[in-house]
């Protein structure tokens, strides 16, 4: 599953990412597309699932699909 993950800081995005190697899921800082919103402007754009425990620097994971998105995980009060 092709994912992105958005987070509220860009040391969280780095964070994300270190999981994301340690699930052994390809993944790629980059910056966050325009249709999706992020506090930092840096995302996690990754090969995998949502994590069993999503990080609390996490303020979204989606699914890439198609030429959009599904939410697949939102923070409380995003």
């Amino acid at each position: 599953m092709n994912c992105i993950a958005t987070c509220f800081s860009h040391f969280g995005a780095i964070r994300f990412k270190g999981l994301c190697q340690q699930n052994q899921w390809p993944a790629q800082l980059r910056p966050v597309p325009r249709d999706l919103s992020s506090s930092c402007g840096t995302c996690v754009w990754y090969q995998g699932a949502v994590p069993r425990q999503v990080p609390e620097e996490v303020e979204q994971i989606v699914e890439i699909v198609g030429q959009g998105y599904r939410v697949l995980y939102r923070a409380e009060g995003s």
